[in-house]
């Protein structure tokens, strides 16, 4: 079963839980001094569940500033789970030549760059005033 991202009456599709999982332990692992203590709104809100709209800008800010700053670290840098760091990726180190850093190495079930999503819905949440849900598709 996946997990998407949800604004009002649509929903993005995101991947496994454990993908989404591994994209918060990415930021944590590689951003933070322990999970949710620079971004809390995204990882502990949002990751949790949902995001009140009121929150919706200040989040944008929170993955703006992750974007930029997981753009120096290599794709073998990756934290596939924080709680268990022996965890690899399904596909191990076997990642298209077009994955140049952190910052564009999630990528959605659809074919989407995850942090693309995550901003577009945002963005949607924060001008319709409405909130996001983590959602089972």
């Amino acid at each position: 079963m996946a997990v998407g991202i949800k604004v009002g009456s649509i929903t993005d599709e995101i991947g496994t839980p454990d993908f989404f999982h591994a994209f918060f332990s990415t930021v944590s692992f590689n951003l933070e001094k322990g999970w949710g203590s620079r971004f809390p709104l995204l990882l502990t809100n949002l990751y949790q569940g949902g995001l009140e709209a009121a929150f919706a800008e200040n989040a944008l800010a929170e993955l703006e500033q992750i974007k930029e700053e997981l753009s120096a670290f290599s794709p073998e840098q990756v934290v596939w789970d924080i709680e268990d760091l022996s965890k690899q990726p399904p596909w191990g180190s076997d990642i298209s030549q077009d994955i140049t850093s952190l910052a564009n190495y999630f990528v959605t079930s659809t074919g989407h760059d995850l942090i693309e999503i995550l901003l577009e819905a945002l963005d949607e949440a924060a001008k319709s005033k409405r909130p996001t849900a983590i959602v089972h598709c």
